[in-house]
């Protein structure tokens, strides 16, 4: 039976991570060849090799590609029991990573990341801007702590936490708002434009509009954008029309606010909640996030009286 350390384990996802053993070895605080050795250790014990070392950059083998996931998920639990003695301590601080999509990430963060780094300095917060998928894949092996993200994923493997829900509104650069309600049949698909596939708010979108139904844009110009304030521009310079969530048009200076319309009831929306791993042990973190989060959007979101979740897929 071989044995590990968790040094090596360290050694081992530095070097899947950076591909470059000079890299490798700096994010791991040793030299080159002490990292090298000690990954050559643990591949003579084994007896194959996890790394391919004629590729650049270095690769992981197939044999390696088996091993890495489970090696993740030994430092995820070490991390955890990390946290349980230091919570049972009253102590707070470590590393915590989060994944939110970019369909919410410039409108939710800077409302409360700065006061969160402030508060809590012995905590370090990494943050990485992706996709649904993206963030589910992470979550699960183990790259990611939590996940910001359209909710239900109905994924026995995740836990929720529900934030808040929040309206869509219909952004039309060709009218002038007034009193008047947005019907989804007053939307002229002609003129709407989507983020690119793979972002859930594209498919909430479609469903809201029932696109699969009806005749999409006809138009000469594809464009692909996975960012809301890329969309909110071309649909400004091609008076186009566009569904925004509610968090997105708080105070931004991009919108024409006279060209945002409500839309009629029971107005169509969705739920933004903490997703992790079943696994997941920094309670903690989770309850600051929550916390900080909840703080900052019951200032903005006020639901209507009558309203219907859109499913994120």
């Amino acid at each position: 039976m071989t044995s590990i350390s968790f040094s090596q384990i360290q050694y081992v996802l530095a070097l899947e991570k950076t591909g470059n053993f000079s890299e490798a070895a700096a994010l791991c605080f040793v030299t080159q060849s002490t990292l090298s050795t000690m990954i050559k250790r643990y591949e003579d014990q084994i007896g194959f090799q996890i790394f391919n070392r004629k590729t650049k950059p270095i690769s992981l083998t197939p044999e390696g590609q088996a091993l890495i996931h489970q090696l993740k998920v030994i430092r995820h639990e070490y991390d955890n029991l990390t946290e349980i003695i230091k919570a049972t301590k009253g102590e707070v601080g470590g590393t915590f990573y989060i994944g939110i999509i970019p369909t919410i990430a410039p409108f939710l963060l800077p409302r409360f990341l700065n006061k969160l780094i402030q508060t809590y300095p012995n905590i370090e917060f990494v943050v990485h801007e992706i996709t649904t998928e993206e963030i589910v894949k992470k979550i699960k092996i183990r790259e990611l702590d939590v996940g910001i993200v359209s909710i239900p994923l109905k994924d026995p493997e995740l836990r929720e936490v529900s934030l808040f829900v929040e309206d869509f509104v219909v952004y039309d650069t060709r009218k002038k708002a007034n009193a008047k309600k947005y019907s989804i049949a007053d939307i002229d698909l002609n003129r709407l434009w989507l983020l690119e596939e793979g972002h859930c708010m594209r498919n909430q979108v479609a469903t809201i509009c029932n696109l699969r139904k009806q005749k999409t844009s006809n138009n000469n110009l594809v464009y692909n954008s996975g960012s809301i304030l890329s969309l909110i521009e071309f649909v400004k310079i091609s008076d186009g029309i566009t569904l925004l969530p509610r968090l997105s048009i708080d105070n931004n200076p991009l919108l024409d606010a006279s060209c945002i319309y409500p839309l009629v009831d029971p107005t169509p929306t969705r739920e933004i909640g903490l997703i992790t791993h079943s696994n997941f042990a920094k309670h903690r973190f989770l309850k600051i996030l929550a916390t900080e989060i909840g703080k900052v959007v019951e200032q903005v979101i006020e639901l209507p009286e009558e309203f219907v979740k859109v499913l994120p897929f």
